[in-house]
């Protein structure tokens, strides 16, 4: 197959950013679409295959408009650019620059970073009961997150309770030291550090002292009324049917409700039933409840993260085949 060259102007700052320390993100591209680059002043040479080059050009096109618009490129930007240019999909990514939420506690602005994530905020947006499900990585609960402090300092409601099931995750961690407080606190840390990061923890302690912020086990709502708030279920995946039965029955006027889980990371007894199966098939269709599923392309931790995912998934998808032609072997 013949070559063709392709020609961007790019400047040296421009440059410096997307190309990544020691060249690793130019590299990954090369490596991926079969092509080269070559720089030389001002200019990026992209030589290769006629459809590599085009997508390779649509790469970093976007990736150039990105750091054009202040933002620093990462591995997980190059990621996400490589696998929408197989679907000529590149130029949502840009689309997503005007999607922040809010601010952390320092500036730093709060959006989703796929196109995934971007239906999932938009439809907290617009449902008052949203599942989201996907793999570790995602942001489910970070995202539910941003939306629920975004809501309460726009006044669109009145409090936020944060609330998980209080269950190990594979372990036995026998009694614990402290108060009640002290013992379900540990099952609610991831909670905090998200609160902590947007909000800070100095915002987070006046407002917690008023009942304004309540992070809480899922225990806790039992019997409760939630009227006026945003109410964010972690970790769904390990609540009982009659536990989430109970939590969806909680919910008042005024409410809006984000439930998150991984349906593949359950730590519920061998044999349990975990209410969010059960949920998502009983509730599906229903006028404004959404089921939003995010995959591995929408993991925005360490790349390996997502490797990591998608590995598990392929694993579990070979072993049910299997087990699948076993079965009708007998």
């Amino acid at each position: 197959m013949s070559e063709i060259g392709k020609i961007i102007d790019l400047s040296a700052e421009t440059a410096a950013n997307l190309f990544g320390k020691f060249d690793e993100y130019v590299k990954k591209i090369e490596k991926t679409l079969h092509v080269s680059f070559v720089y030389r002043e001002n200019e990026l040479r992209v030589i290769g295959g006629e459809t590599s080059v085009k997508r390779a050009v649509n790469v970093v096109n976007t990736l150039a408009e990105l750091a054009g618009r202040g933002e620093t490129i990462t591995e997980q930007n190059v990621d996400y650019a490589l696998s929408l240019t197989f679907s000529d999909n590149t130029e949502e990514m840009l689309e997503l620059e005007d999607s922040i939420i809010c601010r952390t506690i320092a500036g730093k602005p709060i959006k989703p970073k796929t196109m995934g994530q971007k239906s999932y905020i938009n439809s907290i947006s617009n449902h008052t009961i949203v599942f989201g499900l996907g793999p570790a990585g995602t942001g489910k609960t970070y995202l539910a997150m941003a939306m629920a402090i975004s809501a309460f300092k726009n006044d669109e409601v009145n409090r936020i309770i944060l609330t998980r099931p209080a269950i190990e995750a594979g372990e036995n961690l026998g009694f614990l030291p402290g108060d009640l407080q002290s013992k379900v606190d540990p099952y609610l840390r991831p909670l905090y550090d998200a609160i902590y990061q947007i909000m800070g923890a100095e915002s987070y302690l006046h407002n917690t002292e008023k009942g304004l912020i309540e992070v809480a086990p899922l225990a806790y709502m039992r019997g409760r009324t939630l009227d006026n708030a945003f109410i964010i279920l972690d970790e769904a995946q390990n609540t009982t049917p009659a536990q989430m039965k109970m939590f969806l029955t909680r919910i008042g006027f005024g409410s809006k409700v984000v439930i998150t889980g991984d349906l593949t990371q359950k730590d519920l007894p061998k044999g349990a039933v975990s209410g969010l199966d059960i949920a998502i098939k009983v509730l599906q269709g229903i006028d404004d409840i959404d089921i939003i599923r995010l995959s591995n392309q929408d993991v925005v931790r360490h790349p390996l993260v997502q490797r990591i995912v998608k590995a598990y998934e392929e694993f579990e998808t070979r072993n049910s085949r299997e087990n699948r032609n076993n079965y009708k072997r007998r």
